[in-house]
C-alpha cells in the first residue's frame, strides 16, 4: 500500500506563545479554513477544538498538546497547488506549570509558528519556548496577533523580538491599520497588499498596496530581500550585479536560511477578526521544512551500542518515539508518536527498545483533535496515536525487532512542589492509585511517591496550579474524592564537607548472625568534565556518584550491589530534614565480612547507617529551589512591588520597560511565593501579573534552615 502523500508534501509543525496571545484561536482558525471544522470555536465561549478537556474550557487555557491532522491547498502568492499539503498540527500548552508538554513536543516537530500577541509582544512564556525550540533546533515562523487590539503596535511587537529573542528575525509583512482601523496585510514579497472577506474572512483578496504605505513598503523589502540573499552565495552574487531577483528565487533562498534556522519570518494578523491566517498555513508550506529537510533521527543500537541514524525514508527499519500519552475515555490508553523512518502497519508486532518487550500493536488512529480515524499504516515523518499499547511510556522508542534502536529521549524538569494527598472514602482508595500511575504515566513532571514513615502519599509537580489541575482530572476523569494537604517546597539536601566513616552492623541472635563491614568516604559530586574518560569502577547517575575500590575481594562482589542500594536508600530518606540527598560522590574503599554470618541484608544495612553518619559529619545544608519571577505591572505600582519581592528574600535582578507597563525580574524562593499572586492582585488593583519558572536550587540561609527542620521534627 502505497502512501496517499510525498513525503515533501508533508509539515510536521507545532503552535507555541505566551499564555493569552491567541495561540487556541488561531489553532480554531486553521481548522476552519483547513475544512476540518465546519464553524469556529472560540475560547471565550469555551467551544473550541483542541482544546478539548473540561478544564481547559473553563479555565480558557491549553494544558495537554493537541495533536491535529489537516489539509491545506496553498492558495495565493503563486505557490505550487498542484498538491494539498498533509499538517500534523500540535497546539501546546502557553501557561508554565505546563512547559514539559511543550518541551516534549519540540521533540518530534520539524517547524513551529511562534505566536505573540500584538501588545504585550514578547512576553516571559515567549522565551520559555523560544529556548525550548532553540535547543531541539526547530525552524520558526513569527506571528504577531490581536493587531485589532487597543494598544496594539505591529513596529513594538517586532521590536521586542528583536531585542529580546533573536536578530536573525525578518519583516515579511507590514499591517494596513492597526487597532479598530486594522485592515489587512502588505506582503512584502509580491508587493501585493491582502483583504480578507466573506464568511469568517475566507476569501483572500489581493490588491494594490495602498498610496500611503508604498514608500514604507519598498524600503522594508529591500530591507527583506538583502536579508534572504545572504542565504546563498549565487543569488548574493547577482543582487549585487544589480540583477532583479525572481520571487521563486527568493522564496527559495528563504526557505533555505528557515531550515537552517538563520532567519526568522514574521507576519502579522487578527486570527480573532479572522484576518491573516491563511498567509500564515501558505508561509507553512512555502518555509518549513518537510521530514525530508530536516536533520536524520539519531539513536543507539541497544544489541551493540553503537551510534546510528534513521534517515526520513519509507525503505528504512521502522523507528518511532512515543512523545505523549492520553487515556481516551472511549477508545482505553492512546500513545502518540512520530514515525522516522520506516512504515508501521496496524495488528502487527513492535519492540520497544527501552524495556526489551515486543507488544502487539492493535489500532492506528489520527487524531482531529477531539475525533479520530482509524489508519491501516503509517509511514515515515507522520504523527499518529497507537491503541492498546501497555509497557510503553513517555520517551520510549517503538522500532522494528530486527533492528533496535534507542533514539536520543526527552529529558524533563524536575517536580519543585508536592502536597499529601489522600483519599476521603475506602473506595476512594483502590481508585485513587489507578488514577495517580495513569496521570503520572501521561506527565512525565508529574511524580507521585509514599512518605515511608507517615505512609502518605505525596504528588510532586512543576506548581500549584499543575497541582489543582491534577486532583481536578481525578474527580472528573476517575471519580476519586480526594482530600490534599497545602502544597509544600521539594526541599533537597546535600553537603559541602567531606567525611571518612567505618560502619560494623554485627547481630547475634541464635543460629546464624549478621555481619556486614564498610568504610566509605563522602564528598561533593564534581561535575562531569567534557572529554574526560569516566573510570570503570565509577557508576555515575544523576545527582550521584558510586565508587567502587574494594581491592582483593575483602568485600565479595555480590555484596557490592546492596552497599549501593543501602547508599540510596539513605539519600533516599535524607538526613537533615528528610529531604533526599543530591550531589554527592561515595566511595566504598575498605571493609570485611564473615563466612557465614554476611549477607546482602547486612551489607545493605552497614550502608545505610556508614551513610547517615557521613552525612552527618560533612556539613550538610538544605537547597530549596529558587524560581525566576517575572511581573508586569502599571509604572505606579512599581515601589510597591519591588518592596514586596524584597520581602519575599528575593533579589531583583533588571527593571524594565514593556509598553506602558514596567516588568520587574528578580530571583525568589519558591516557599515564598505560595499565594503570592493574590496579594500580587490585590496590591496593584488586580493589574499586576506575575509569570514565576523554576532557574535553579540554591543553598538554604542558616536561620531558615533551622526552622525548617523544627517544622519537620
Amino acid at each position: 500500500m502505497a502512501r496517499d502523500y510525498p513525503l515533501e508534501k508533508v509539515r510536521n509543525f507545532g503552535i507555541i506563545a505566551h499564555i493569552d496571545a491567541g495561540k487556541t484561536t488561531t489553532s480554531e482558525r486553521i481548522l476552519f479554513y483547513t475544512g476540518m471544522s465546519h464553524k469556529i470555536g472560540e475560547v471565550h465561549e469555551g467551544d473550541t477544538v483542541t482544546d478539548w478537556m473540561e478544564q481547559e474550557r473553563e479555565r480558557g487555557i491549553t494544558i495537554t498538546a493537541a495533536a491535529i491532522t489537516c489539509f491545506w491547498n496553498p492558495t495565493y502568492m503563486g505557490s505550487d497547488t498542484s498538491y494539498k499539503h498533509r499538517f500534523n498540527i500540535i497546539d501546546t500548552p502557553g501557561h508554565i506549570d505546563f512547559t514539559s508538554e511543550v518541551k516534549r513536543s519540540m521533540r518530534v516537530l520539524d517547524g513551529a509558528v511562534v505566536v505573540f500577541d500584538g501588545v504585550a509582544g514578547v512576553e516571559p512564556q515567549s522565551e520559555t519556548n523560544w529556548r525550548y525550540a532553540e535547543e531541539a533546533n526547530v525552524p520558526r515562523v513569527c506571528y504577531i496577533n490581536k493587531l485589532d487590539r487597543t494598544g496594539a503596535s505591529f513596529e513594538k511587537s517586532f521590536a521586542s523580538i528583536l531585542d529580546r529573542l533573536s536578530t536573525k528575525a525578518v519583516r515579511m509583512q507590514i499591517p494596513i491599520g492597526s487597532e479598530g482601523s486594522f485592515e489587512g496585510v502588505v506582503d512584502l514579497l509580491s508587493m501585493k497588499a491582502y483583504k480578507f472577506e466573506g464568511e469568517m474572512g475566507k476569501e483572500v483578496i489581493a490588491y494594490d498596496i495602498p498610496e500611503n504605505l508604498k514608500t514604507e513598503a519598498e524600503k522594508y523589502r529591500a530591507e527583506l530581500v538583502e536579508r534572504i540573499v545572504e542565504n546563498d552565495d549565487a543569488v548574493m552574487n547577482d543582487f549585487l550585479e544589480g540583477k532583479e531577483i525572481p520571487i521563486e528565487t527568493l522564496k527559495k533562498t528563504l526557505r533555505k536560511g528557515v531550515v537552517e534556522n538563520k532567519i526568522f519570518p514574521v507576519l502579522t494578523g487578527s486570527s480573532l477578526k479572522n484576518k491573516g491566517v491563511q498567509l500564515v498555513l501558505d508561509a507553512v508550506v512555502d518555509y518549513l521544512p518537510s521530514p525530508l529537510e530536516v536533520p536524520p533521527a539519531k539513536g543507539k543500537n541497544t544489541d551493540t551500542g553503537a551510534e546510528e541514524e534513521r534517515p526520513a525514508s519509507d525503505e528504512a527499519p521502522f523507528a518511532a518515539l512515543v512523545f505523549k500519552l492520553q487515556v481516551d475515555p472511549f477508545v482505553g490508553a492512546l500513545s502518540f508518536f512520530r514515525v522516522y523512518s520506516g512504515s508501521l502497519e496496524a495488528g502487527t508486532f513492535v519492540y520497544d527498545s527501552a524495556n526489551n518487550k515486543k507488544e502487539r500493536l492493535g489500532r492506528i488512529v489520527r487524531l482531529q483533535a477531539d475525533k479520530r480515524e482509524d489508519v491501516k499504516i503509517v509511514y515515515a515523518g507522520e504523527i499518529a496515536a497507537a491503541v492498546g499499547l501497555k509497557e510503553v511510556k513517555i520517551g520510549h522508542t517503538l522500532c522494528d525487532p530486527e533492528h533496535p534502536i534507542a533514539l536520543e529521549a526527552i529529558v524533563f524538569p524536575e517536580p519543585v512542589v508536592s502536597m499529601r494527598i489522600e483519599p476521603k472514602t475506602k473506595a476512594d482508595q483502590e481508585k485513587m492509585g489507578i488514577a495517580l500511575s495513569r496521570l503520572s504515566d501521561e506527565d512525565p513532571t508529574f511524580r507521585v511517591a509514599s512518605d515511608p514513615e507517615t505512609m502518605e502519599t505525596i504528588v510532586s509537580g512543576m506548581g500549584e496550579l499543575h497541582l489543582e489541575i491534577i486532583v481536578d482530572r481525578m474527580k472528573r476523569e476517575f471519580g476519586v474524592e480526594a482530600s490534599t494537604g497545602k502544597p509544600q517546597v521539594a526541599y533537597r539536601e546535600t553537603v559541602q564537607g567531606t567525611s571518612d566513616v567505618e560502619y560494623k552492623h554485627i547481630k547475634q541472635t541464635g543460629g546464624r548472625g549478621q555481619y556486614g563491614h564498610v568504610k566509605l568516604r563522602l564528598k561533593p559530586l564534581e561535575p562531569v568534565v567534557e572529554g574526560k574518560r569516566v573510570k570503570n569502577n565509577v557508576e555515575r547517575e544523576e545527582h550521584f556518584e558510586f565508587i567502587n575500590n574494594i581491592k582483593g575481594g575483602v568485600i565479595p562482589q555480590e555484596y557490592i550491589q546492596p552497599v549501593k542500594k543501602g547508599i540510596r536508600e539513605a539519600m533516599d530518606r535524607g538526613v537533615l530534614a528528610g529531604f533526599p540527598i543530591v550531589d554527592v560522590s561515595v566511595d566504598l574503599y575498605d571493609g570485611s565480612y564473615h563466612e557465614v554470618d554476611s549477607s546482602e541484608i547486612a551489607f545493605k544495612l552497614a550502608a545505610i547507617n556508614a551513610m547517615q553518619e557521613a552525612v552527618q559529619k560533612a556539613k550538610p545544608v538544605l537547597l530549596e529551589p529558587i524560581m525566576k519571577l517575572e511581573v508586569v505591572v502599571p509604572e505606579k505600582f512599581m515601589g510597591d512591588v519591588t518592596g514586596m519581592i524584597n520581602s519575599k528574600r528575593g533579589s531583583i535582578e533588571a527593571m524594565g520597560e514593556r509598553g506602558q507597563a514596567r516588568v520587574v525580574t528578580a530571583k525568589v524562593p519558591l516557599s515564598e511565593l505560595f499565594g503570592f499572586t493574590t496579594q500580587l492582585r490585590s496590591a496593584t488593583e488586580g493589574r499586576g501579573v506575575p509569570n514565576v519558572e523554576f532557574s535553579h536550587y540554591a543553598v538554604v540561609p542558616r536561620n531558615v534552615q533551622e526552622d525548617i527542620i523544627a517544622s519537620r521534627k
